[in-house]
């Protein structure tokens, strides 16, 4: 469920009067993460290692009040419910992206995250979730990358999570995640904590 709610009754105030006019309001913090257990689980259980990054950012933001905040158009909404938004290759070359939603059942949403992004590649079709307090992701593979930034732009508020190829290493493979938010809806403080949230699931992950 989505709805417009008072800046004035919430904790971010002060921060949609300072920011909510800002020509460039985007905040990105980049942190590298050790995903060694996500590399174990997904060679035991034959899970996709980005289905699993994306079920533990999902985990790691849900437990952080701001993210079910959202400033959009002057406005500022509440949300009762995230979802993941995934970017696919197309079986044409392009891309598609679709939308999971979090559930509290690990292989429920594994389940929807493979089928949802099954049909985005084969039907060629972008899928949206109405309602609901989208997540973005991107990973691009490829190569090694450091950090990454987004389109500074008021036409895409959501928060992002983006990545490229892990890099393995003697003891432990590693990968440099980079967060993306809007000032509005939460602070450095918030973001970082999301960052220490993320890496204790990727830790603890069990499917």
């Amino acid at each position: 469920m989505k709805r417009e709610t008072d800046p004035q009754q919430t904790s971010r105030a002060e921060a949609f009067a300072l920011w909510m006019s800002s020509p460039m309001p985007m905040v990105t913090l980049t942190k590298t993460f050790d995903v060694s257990n996500i590399i174990k689980t997904s060679k035991k259980s034959g899970i996709k290692f980005n289905a699993l990054l994306c079920l533990c950012i999902g985990r790691a933001a849900s437990s952080i009040n701001e993210f079910y905040l959202l400033p959009e158009q002057g406005k500022l909404y509440t949300y009762d419910r995230i979802a993941i938004n995934v970017i696919v290759t197309n079986k044409k070359g392009g891309i598609n992206s679709c939308d999971i939603p979090l559930t509290a059942d690990a292989k429920e949403f594994l389940k929807q995250y493979n089928q949802l992004t099954q049909k985005a590649c084969n039907e060629c079709k972008s899928s949206f979730l109405q309602d609901y307090m989208i997540i973005g992701t991107s990973a691009i593979i490829g190569t090694e990358l450091d950090s990454i930034i987004n389109q500074y732009t008021d036409k895409f508020c959501n928060p992002m999570v983006m990545w490229g190829k892990y890099r393995r290493g003697w003891f432990k493979t590693t990968l440099p995640i980079s967060f993306q938010f809007h000032h509005t809806q939460m602070d450095g403080g918030h973001g970082a904590l999301f960052l220490e949230q993320l890496q204790q699931e990727i830790k603890g992950l069990r499917v």
